[in-house]
């Protein structure tokens, strides 16, 4: 016995979906009693939920972070993707800050140095990738070493001095400094934005 693969449809004058021609009144008295277009999105919703339903995905909400006002549906993905007042961390000092402040601050902090313990060369911050993927491990002439290493220890082949660990004052002292420089520049946006509304 052959089903019939090619049955004709119809188009349900309420949801606008292709129905077989078979079941067309018996979807049709189902769906106009129960479901309803959302206005906003065109989902077709159970009317008992359509409320529920725009309250959660359509009503205007705003982010508790920086005020713009959005579809609470949206609003996750705001605060985690592009909220400029959302927190994420410098690539080279792991330092929290809000995203908008972020590229000014990996612009200063980028260019900090550091001894690469391979070369004896200072690198920045910003190249050290890049410089640990070609380095030699040998000093270049036109940079002096940093260590007065004295030619029967070269010969002897002397280990090469390992990295200081991870200070704490060191970061304690990049948190409290970032922290001023953040705190000057909100006291002088705000005596700025207190001139603009005397004038």
């Amino acid at each position: 016995m052959e089903i019939a693969s090619d049955e004709t449809t119809r188009i349900c004058n309420h949801c606008d979906r292709a129905i077989p021609s078979s079941n067309i009144d018996l979807h049709y008295a189902h769906c106009s009693r129960n479901l309803e277009k959302c206005n906003v999105c065109g989902d077709m919703v159970p009317i008992r939920h359509a409320k529920e339903h725009f309250l959660n995905t359509h009503a205007p909400v705003a982010c508790s972070l920086c005020s713009a006002t959005m579809e609470r549906g949206n609003l996750d993905i705001h605060k985690g993707e592009s909220c400029p007042q959302r927190i994420v961390n410098c690539e080279f000092c792991e330092f929290p800050l809000p995203a908008i402040d972020l590229a000014e601050h990996q612009e200063v902090c980028g260019n900090r140095t550091e001894m690469c313990y391979q070369c004896n060369r200072y690198i920045r911050l910003r190249e050290r990738y890049n410089h640990a993927s070609r380095c030699t491990g040998i000093a270049e002439n036109n940079v002096e070493s940093s260590r007065d290493v004295g030619a029967p220890e070269r010969e002897q082949g002397a280990p090469r001095r390992q990295p200081p660990e991870y200070s704490w004052k060191r970061l304690i002292f990049t948190i409290a400094v970032t922290g001023i420089a953040v705190l000057f520049r909100s006291l002088f946006f705000q005596k700025k934005a207190e001139a603009i509304q005397v004038h």
